[in-house]
């Protein structure tokens, strides 16, 4: 098998009349005065989506992509500029653009560090396959298999949408402190949504996920049986829902997708950009204890079996880590790309990370989750005398600099005397991040990570992410709800 780097170069330096050389060249010119840091960053992407509604094949899409960007810093300055075109010349002209931007009048001379050896990742946690290479008839053959399965679950469903899509994503990096390495980041993701309608009422459910794989996936794991039984599992329990009630009340959150309110309400507030300008809640805290004890927070670049958030090496080719950000309650790191911690005094955790070849690295999550306890998931529902129990959210807001948050859920419950006594709709959970997590007081020892259907959006960029958690407890929390809480 051609390794990861010798794909790479065919695609996106050989088609092109480029070589290692070019772009040595090309960092050493912008090398000049007062420049302290220059970065190429070289892409190719292909991306299709498919939608099936109606048993019918509605739309479908393809495109391709290509560019690079260069970086160059000084100081907190940064000069930035991209182009669709990979020439040697458009390179030569982009760092020029991006070093009168970044540079002084200083007469500090940086120096490019020459590297050992062009290389792929040493961790390969993800096949260097292009998932498209599937023929159409057996991704079309896919998404009415799975209309099918979700029409014959139950007469009441009526209506059957299916959204199937992939990607190949395939970068060069090449900077001043010696880094040339290639990644390829296949990723496929699949979705059905359903419309149950009884006795005049209709509910829709959704359900879906994703890995870093080729389509094959989806069969092979019997995936696409399962997100249609539980898109209409869902769909059929709304059918029965109550208005959700309102009021303060312990709230338990549910294992895996749950864990987006973590993401949003805590892990933003931990990327070092955010804390570099003291303009998150978590500023100046590390050492400080900003958690209940037992409360231990991880990003994961580098989680195995090819999850939706993981990555070889990040977008300025740092590998990918196991981040222990919050450990027992206690802050102890923040996640950063090379600029920040260079002005940090630290090291990268692998974290910068970039939509495309045309958006310059920020710091930003892979898969966060939190750390299973030891609690029983049947235990902690038991221990709830009146309140609620969230399974599932399907959107919210965040305040970084607060940690306010108000998130929609699509499948609740309510508790009463220890029971889940019927499903709940319209309930939304409102709350402060650093505040819910000194409020966890039962921690699950079911942990599990998301069905990989996370997009976080940063700065006008979005990037694949995975979280997880196990079942939670929270002693109170607001629930937004249209039936008042006596």
């Amino acid at each position: 098998m051609e390794t990861t780097f010798k794909i790479a170069k065919n695609i996106l330096l050989d088609s092109n009349g480029l070589s290692e050389l070019h772009l040595e060249k090309v960092l050493s010119k912008t090398l000049n005065t007062g420049i302290e840091y220059v970065n190429i960053y070289l892409q190719y992407i292909q991306r299709e989506s498919w939608y099936l509604e109606e048993s019918t094949i509605k739309k479908g899409s393809f495109s391709i992509d290509q560019g690079v960007g260069i970086t160059g810093i000084r100081g907190e300055s940064i000069g930035f500029a991209y182009s669709d075109d990979i020439t040697f010349s458009t390179m030569i002209n982009a760092a020029k653009f991006a070093n009168s931007i970044a540079s002084s009048t200083e007469s500090k001379q940086s120096h490019y560090i020459h590297p050992i050896e062009s290389s792929s990742p040493k961790n390969i946690l993800y096949p260097n396959i292009n998932p498209l290479c599937s023929s159409d008839e057996n991704k079309i053959s896919l998404l009415k298999k799975l209309d099918l399965i979700a029409r014959s679950i139950d007469p009441c469903v009526t209506h059957v949408q299916a959204h199937l899509s992939g990607s190949y994503d395939v970068i060069i990096i090449n900077s001043s402190d010696g880094v040339l390495i290639a990644d390829i980041r296949p990723l496929v993701h699949l979705t059905v949504t359903v419309l149950v309608e009884k006795n005049g009422r209709k509910e829709y459910g959704s359900y879906g996920g994703g890995r870093r794989s080729s389509y094959d996936i989806f069969i092979k794991e019997n995936l696409a049986s399962k997100y249609a039984n539980e898109a209409v599992r869902m769909a059929l329990t709304n059918l029965e829902a109550i208005p959700a009630p309102a009021g303060i009340m312990p709230v338990v959150l549910g294992h895996g997708w749950p864990a987006i309110m973590i993401h949003e309400a805590v892990g933003h507030g931990l990327e070092a950009d955010f804390n570099r300008k003291g303009v998150s809640i978590y500023s100046d805290k590390i050492g400080e204890k900003v958690a209940a004890s037992g409360i231990s927070i991880v990003d994961q670049g580098n989680y195995p079996d090819g999850r939706r958030g993981t990555i070889n090496v990040d977008d300025e080719g740092t590998p990918t880590q196991r981040t222990v950000l919050i450990e027992n309650g206690i802050l102890c790191n923040y996640l950063y790309d090379k600029l920040n911690a260079k002005l940090m005094h630290t090291q990268s955790t692998g974290n910068g990370r970039r939509s495309s070849y045309a958006q310059l690295p920020i710091p930003r999550m892979t898969n966060t989750f939190l750390l299973a306890g030891n609690s029983d998931p049947l235990d902690i529902i038991s221990s709830v005398d009146d309140g609620l129990y969230a399974v599932n959210f399907s959107g919210g807001q965040v305040d970084i600099t607060s940690g306010e948050f108000v998130f929609s859920t699509s499948e609740a419950y309510l508790i009463k005397k220890g029971k889940l006594i019927c499903p709940v709709k319209n309930a939304t959970l409102i709350g402060n991040g650093p505040e819910v997590l000194k409020k966890i007081e039962m921690i699950g020892n079911d942990l599990e990570l998301d069905n990989g259907i996370g997009m976080c959006g940063k700065n006008g960029q979005n990037v694949p992410v995975g979280v997880g958690q196990p079942t939670l407890k929270i002693s109170q929390l607001i629930v937004g709800g249209t039936n008042i809480k006596e």
